[in-house]
């Protein structure tokens, strides 16, 4: 399993995730940054950054 927190990237926002994988994490931060914050695209710094704060949990 794999969490990411949004708050790593995101100062001061509560969202989290677990998921199977890296890209189910990856499609759900997509559709969060959108409604949650605002962005249309996401930068291929940013989804490092994402990618860079994802765990792995047990």
């Amino acid at each position: 399993m794999k969490s990411f927190a949004c708050g790593d990237v995101v100062p001061g926002c509560q969202a989290r995730w677990v998921c199977s994988t890296d890209e189910e994490v990856l499609f759900q931060v997509a559709q969060h940054a959108a409604t949650a914050h605002g962005l249309t695209e996401v930068t291929p710094e940013l989804a490092q950054s994402v990618r860079d704060a994802i765990v792995t949990v047990r």
